[in-house]
């Protein structure tokens, strides 16, 4: 480097220097303001059923007074009832904000009655009501309820068939909450229920879920010894082993999942197998674009990387966590070889 250039090179550094030096001694300015939003009466409240809302600005709890439970928001207390969620007093229920934080839901009972409260709003009241959630949009509420023996879901107050069982935690809307899902249970057959049409019926359903753009549904399911997924309906290859949640690509066109047999994992990517493995060992994951679709997998003791059904480097393990799309045809994740760990970044060609 010449003279020139070097003196130059020292001017730079030293301004960037002093720049770096002036802003660690300039005090940070910052505004800080605080808005009340409540007082609490920590005698009362049941502090393992606080919840925030999504948006932070907003919070809710149970509380006790005598031998009535509550609701309070934002301080605020609503009505007294003889319990709230599980019916006990000493359980705080479930009580949930809306996905806009601007909607409070909750269980409660009164006598031997239970029923769902919407924004301090009583609905009808049932045998036992459970299971609630908020549409994405947070305009609806679904849940499950049960007169006598039989069992039906509400949606915006409307019952829908009844049956001998609704799956726990099965019902869920699509992203966009125009339509809802869940699996029921009616002489001994289960099946799933979409938008109040039932579909084929099995011996058992697991969990099932909506494409991104709230078209296609897709879920697990057995008949006899045989595990498979079901997509809009048709059924894919029958299988001896485990098989895990679908998942769609961001475009909804593609679907993936895992099969688990005995000894041996393997991807199945459109409904074709790719590679056995002694293990898939993280979650299979597609690309924004969904192009291309990813996991983590294990031979003996290697681990490596699979992109589009092509083995990556081995390492020693892939160490547990996500495969992260930056690009198309980027990613990067973590390894390990010996003690030491490794940021693995990878263009795809």
């Amino acid at each position: 480097m010449s003279k020139k250039g070097i003196a130059l090179w020292l001017t730079v550094f030293l301004f960037c220097t002093g720049i770096g030096a002036y802003a660690q001694e300039k005090p940070l300015q910052r505004k800080v303001s605080e808005r009340f939003i409540a007082t609490i009466d920590p005698s009362s409240w049941i502090s393992e059923t606080l919840k925030v809302s999504p948006d932070s600005r907003h919070f809710a709890c149970s509380a006790n007074s005598g031998n009535k439970l509550f609701v309070v928001v934002d301080g605020k207390e609503e009505k007294h009832y003889d319990g709230i969620g599980g019916g006990s007093l000493i359980w705080g229920g479930t009580l949930i904000f809306s996905p806009d934080s601007r909607r409070v839901a909750y269980e409660a009972q009164s006598g031997d009655k239970r029923f769902v409260v919407v924004d301090g709003k009583e609905e009808k009241q049932y045998d036992s009501a459970n299971g609630l959630i908020f549409s994405p949009d947070s305009r609806l509420v679904a849940y499950k309820a049960r007169l006598g023996n039989k069992w039906f879901v509400v949606v915006d107050g409307k019952e829908s068939k009844q049956y001998d069982i609704i799956g726990a935690g099965s019902l869920v809307f699509s992203s966009d909450s125009k339509h809802v899902a869940y699996a029921a249970e009616l002489d001994n057959k289960r099946f799933v229920v979409v938008d109040g049409k039932e579909g084929k019926q099995y011996d058992g359903i697991g969990a099932l879920i909506f494409s991104p753009d709230g078209r296609r549904v897709a879920y697990a399911a057995q008949l006899g010894n045989k595990l498979f997924v079901v997509i809009d309906g048709k059924e894919e290859k029958h299988n001896d082993g485990i098989v895990t949640t679908p998942i769609f690509s961001p475009d909804s066109r593609r679907m993936a999942y895992v099969v688990k047999s005995s000894n041996k994992q393997f991807f199945v990517v459109d409904g074709k197998e790719e590679k056995q493995y002694d293990g898939i060992v993280t979650t299979p994951i597609f690309s924004p674009d969904s192009r291309r679709v990813a996991y983590g997998a294990r031979l003996g003791n290697k681990w490596f990387v699979v992109v589009d059904g092509k083995e990556e480097k081995k390492y020693d393990r892939i160490v547990y966590g996500d495969i992260i799309f930056d690009t198309p045809d980027n990613l990067h994740y973590l390894a390990q070889k010996g003690a030491s760990v490794y940021l693995v970044e990878e263009n795809i060609e």
